[in-house]
């Protein structure tokens, strides 16, 4: 496939009084698969469709491997876009729908059922190229709708929550296979999506948007480890807020000082912005730094909810064979396995 690298410049869009997207900047390289991520409203779908020709931007430039593409319509620009609905025709067989946009490009019958047949196997429907769209699962249906994206070789791939509609195992086997199939063809692919577990798994690259802008694009470990600003860090993955004091770049979390990587004050109150598997629980005799409310066993990892004495409640995430003889009500000590830590404002 011909893939190529994409770039979005500076982009505007106002719907009324909204900014939909405030001078929006975003560089996907040639093969590289990019979510965005984001809150409801954030402007990730209008990005995907400005991309796609869909909507018009205000200003700034879509680019294609340094060719602006900006005044061109959706029909011209040579991308493949799978949505959230399958849109799929019922009258047509499997074959016959993967193969349509061949046949509104004037491609011969017998080129263009050989393609779809091609792709009907590399998303595992080979067999069931002659059945029609009705006697297909909601996961069937959607490769189906891959493959039809794929048939005409696009430039960029656009997807738009393709899973939401699905059940939870089917989405992850699918999500699985969009990788495969994205790894395997090379396709430079452009990814929305509200689920930050799909997002993290499938992705080279994950932006966080809010309020139109991009906040922070990094590969999903240094997104997830390492966030820019106190928005992604509580956005990204669950986090705890544990309030503290700062004081000469330091702050103190249940007994223990560690290097505060500020955001925001110098000195003062604070919240500490610390993952779940970085606390660890341990049974004290005696009063300690937080009473147990609730331990819930999830397969390898026990997600312990404890109450410190000022009524904060921390979320502990442990692997279960060390967490299993803790029982709510008891008094526990709570450690912190971080030498630094994000902080925000109170």
């Amino acid at each position: 496939m011909s893939s190529k690298s994409l770039s979005l410049r500076n982009i505007s869009k106002r719907f009324g009084t909204v900014n939909a997207l405030d001078n929006f900047n975003l560089e996907v390289g040639v093969g590289e698969l990019v979510a965005l991520l984001g809150p409801s409203g954030c402007g990730k779908t209008t990005a995907l469709r400005v991309v796609a020709g869909l909507e018009q931007q205000d200003n700034g430039l879509v680019m294609v491997s340094g060719k602006d593409i900006s005044d061109m319509p959706a029909h011209q620009r040579n991308m493949g876009m799978v949505f959230q609905a399958y849109s799929l025709f019922p009258n047509l067989t499997v074959e016959e729908n993967v193969a349509f946009g061949l046949h509104m490009r004037k491609v011969n019958k017998h080129l263009r059922l050989k393609k779809a047949r091609e792709l009907l196997e590399l998303v595992g429907l080979d067999s069931h190229n002659k059945r029609f769209t009705h006697q297909l699962s909601g996961g069937q249906q959607q490769r189906v709708a891959l493959a039809r994206a794929l048939a005409f070789e696009p430039e960029i791939l656009l997807l738009d929550e393709p899973l939401s509609a699905l059940d939870a195992q089917v989405r992850v086997n699918l999500r699985e296979e969009i990788r495969r199939l994205q790894l395997s063809l090379g396709t430079t692919t452009l990814f929305v999506t509200h689920d930050q577990e799909e997002a993290m798994a499938v992705s080279d690259r994950v932006g966080v948007m809010n309020h139109g802008v991009l906040e922070q694009i990094d590969s999903p470990d240094t997104l997830y480890n390492k966030p820019s600003s106190t928005f992604v860090a509580s956005f990204v993955g669950t986090m705890n807020r544990i309030p503290t004091q700062i004081s000469n770049g330091m702050v103190e979390i249940f007994g223990i000082k560690v290097v505060a990587l500020k955001r925001g004050q110098e000195s003062g109150n604070v919240y500490a912005l610390v993952r779940p598997e970085s606390i660890e629980v341990s049974r004290v005799a005696g009063a300690g730094h937080a009473k147990i409310i609730t331990r819930s066993f999830m397969g390898a990892s026990s997600l312990i909810i404890c109450q410190t004495p000022d009524g904060s409640v921390i979320q502990a995430l442990m692997p279960s064979h060390y967490s299993g003889d803790l029982h709510p009500g008891e008094e526990v000590n709570l450690h912190i396995t971080l030498n630094e830590v994000l902080v925000s404002n109170v």
